[in-house]
């Protein structure tokens, strides 16, 4: 995987202080045995880069909450409100959210990634 690339096509990855090269790397060497390219043809990078967009994206999620003292890797789910003193805000998280998509609804990566896969896993099928 060339690391540039992959900041290019996803520049809000470009800092390498919160999103190392090495994790990018570690995340790519996982998604590439997991991508397979017999399944996603030319669109394979793709498949492997939203997979590392996800768990990079998860990975600087539990770095903030441990640099404020929290606990690293606690997942309570996708929040659908948040209250601030008198403020008060609530999201539709299901018509977000993919079907039976469990750990991938964590991030929109996520939520296209499965969703490329199940096109892709389908194969030829037209309507």
């Amino acid at each position: 995987m060339d690391v540039s690339l992959f900041r290019t096509q996803f520049p809000e990855f470009a800092d390498s202080t919160i999103y190392p090269s090495s994790q990018i790397l570690f995340w790519y060497g996982l998604a590439s045995v997991q991508v397979r390219q017999c399944v996603w043809q030319s669109q394979t990078n793709l498949g492997i880069s939203l997979y590392v967009a996800h768990e990079i994206t998860i990975a600087a999620q539990n770095k903030k909450a441990s640099n404020v003292g929290g606990t690293p890797g606690v997942s309570g789910g996708i929040a659908n409100s948040k209250t601030v003193g008198s403020v008060s805000v609530g999201y539709d998280s299901q018509s977000t959210s993919e079907k039976d998509a469990g750990y991938w609804n964590r991030t929109t990566y996520g939520q296209q990634f499965i969703r490329l896969v199940r096109i892709f896993g389908a194969g030829a099928i037209q309507l």
